[in-house]
């Protein structure tokens, strides 16, 4: 009989409930990985900065500083979204357990918010997208929302950027690099110097593996 209704009414509630709790664990798996491996090539990159300013190569420094603070907002920004798509599993719970009073799922706002936000992150936005549709049919939410944030200045963003690294700077060369009017000047630029090759081989691959990570 559970066989025929499925044919004839799709999957219940209950059913659909649970493909999305699934789907939901799948995707944070996947961004724990990612983390890891974010971590991993973030470690890598804050080390390489401590070697090129003991090698005097401020400039560098200064380039692969910018890209452990790149590194570490993604890092934040991919355990926030981790965090969401637990507050929808917890959502998708608790509209079972309203279903099996009321016999249907609810509109849920905060599933609606929260889905909204995700679908902007690139690792889980068809995911999301898809999910989205199938919650829409089931009643649980409307159409995903337009993006109506406002976006903030460039000008400010890129200050407070140059904020971030020089604080990186300051914090992983124990205070040499990062201090206010002191990074540009205090070691002699890379075009006053010899490159070393090892190091600029090495500061690549870093700067290669993180753009990948961080462009996920």
């Amino acid at each position: 009989m559970q066989t025929i209704n499925r044919f004839l009414y799709g999957p219940t509630a209950e059913e659909k409930v649970r493909a999305w709790q699934a789907k939901l664990r799948s995707e944070q798996r996947a961004l724990d990985r990612e983390m890891r491996q974010l971590d991993i090539a973030t470690k890598k990159a804050q080390q390489t900065v401590k070697q090129l300013a003991k090698k005097g190569d401020t400039k560098s420094a200064r380039i692969m500083a910018r890209e452990v603070v790149r590194s570490r907002r993604q890092m934040d920004r991919l355990s926030v979204s981790k965090a969401r798509l637990g507050s929808i599993g917890n959502q998708l719970q608790q509209q079972l357990a309203m279903a099996k009073v009321t016999g249907s799922l609810q509109k849920s706002t905060e599933i609606m918010k929260l889905s909204n936000s995700l679908v902007k992150l690139p690792q889980i936005s068809q995911t999301m997208r898809e999910m989205s549709m199938e919650m829409s049919k089931a009643g649980i939410m409307e159409e995903m929302l337009e993006d109506t944030l406002q976006m903030e200045d460039d000008e400010e963003l890129e200050e407070e950027a140059d904020a971030e690294v020089d604080k990186v700077l300051y914090d992983l060369t124990e205070g040499k690099l990062g201090q206010a009017g002191t990074v540009k000047d205090e070691l002699p630029s890379l075009q006053d110097k010899v490159e070393d090759e090892e190091t600029e081989r090495a500061m690549e691959q870093y700067r290669q593996q993180l753009n990948g990570l961080l462009s996920g």
